[in-house]
């Protein structure tokens, strides 16, 4: 059976990059803090995660004010409550990835998109927002941003079912926004397709490391916005889901999302849709470097902790 994977992680440049963010994970495990307050610091690393994510898409808020549970923009709630269902989603991801995406589509594009009735979710009751996710507060490390809501376009209920897109479901509409600039989308039947194609690649078994496969996971998701709203937001969620249940990160503590925000984001994505070796290989290294950067912000976590 091939393994595309294997090939990927032996591109120039890819194995000396996912080697040093494995030995970057591996020294953040070591961290004293860790012994007594794992579960602390990585609810930290997620708040941040979520943050994160949301700016990426344009909405930029600061962490103090998500601790304090002061915003309530869609797409910022969205990331939180797709951040706290990851924690539920591990055992399901490598079993039923399908299943996965669809429920963190539900729960990341609540008020972004109309449910399965055609209802507005807006103001349904997420698991575990900000308030649930913000539950140690840490000395913020992350230079607050400008909330952007207010100037970020939403999609309301007509324009979602115009464009054929609904909770959970992928995308009917062969046009989907592009918040990122990478071009159209491909149509509603190649999405499909190539989204089967990445199923079954999840269901391989293959020799690569799980930062090459999250790698992989998370530019699929967001060239292919297989959903049409919110895809950004469960894409970097499935890459962190990716790195926890393939082994890198067993506990949740690297804020790689964070990393991603440091990064020129659009750009490693354009790399990658060129489809050519040499651009895969600088998406996958750039991943890496988002690994060893969210490796550093947890760092900076387990530092604020120790000092008390």
């Amino acid at each position: 059976m091939s393994d595309p994977l294997a090939v990927i992680a032996q591109f120039p440049g890819v194995p000396d990059a996912v080697d040093e963010a494995r030995q970057a994970v591996d020294r953040l495990y070591r961290h004293r803090v860790l012994r007594r307050a794992s579960p602390a610091v990585s609810t930290e690393s997620s708040l941040r995660g979520a943050r994160a994510s949301a700016a990426l898409e344009g909405v930029d808020v600061p962490l103090d004010a998500l601790r304090r549970d002061e915003i309530h923009d869609p797409l910022v709630q969205g990331a939180l409550r797709a951040s706290a269902e990851m924690g539920r989603m591990g055992p399901t991801w490598r079993k039923a990835p399908r299943q996965v995406l669809a429920r963190l589509h539900s729960v990341a594009a609540a008020g972004l998109a109309p449910d399965r009735s055609g209802t507005d979710v807006a103001d349904a009751p997420g698991p575990d927002s900000g308030a649930a996710l913000s539950g140690t507060a840490v000395s913020g490390t992350v230079a607050p941003g400008t909330a952007t809501s207010e100037e970020r376009p939403l999609a309301g209920s007509e324009t979602s079912r115009s464009l054929g897109l609904s909770l959970g479901r992928p995308r009917t509409a062969d046009e989907a926004p592009d918040p990122l600039g990478l071009g159209p989308a491909p149509t509603a039947k190649e999405a499909a397709a190539r989204m089967d194609g990445l199923l079954d690649l999840l269901a391989r078994p293959t020799k690569a490391p799980a930062l090459v496969l999250a790698a992989v996971v998370h530019a699929e998701l967001v060239v292919l916005r297989p959903f049409g709203t919110a895809d950004g937001i469960v894409a970097r969620v499935a890459e962190r889901l990716t790195l926890v249940e393939y082994g890198l990160d067993p506990k949740s503590l690297v804020a790689v999302e964070v990393g991603h925000l440091e990064l020129p984001y659009a750009d490693g994505l354009r790399a990658y849709l060129s489809g050519t070796p040499e651009g895969v290989a600088q998406w996958v290294q750039q991943c890496a470097s988002a690994v060893t950067l969210g490796v550093r912000e947890t760092a900076a976590i387990c530092e604020a902790m120790q000092r008390g």
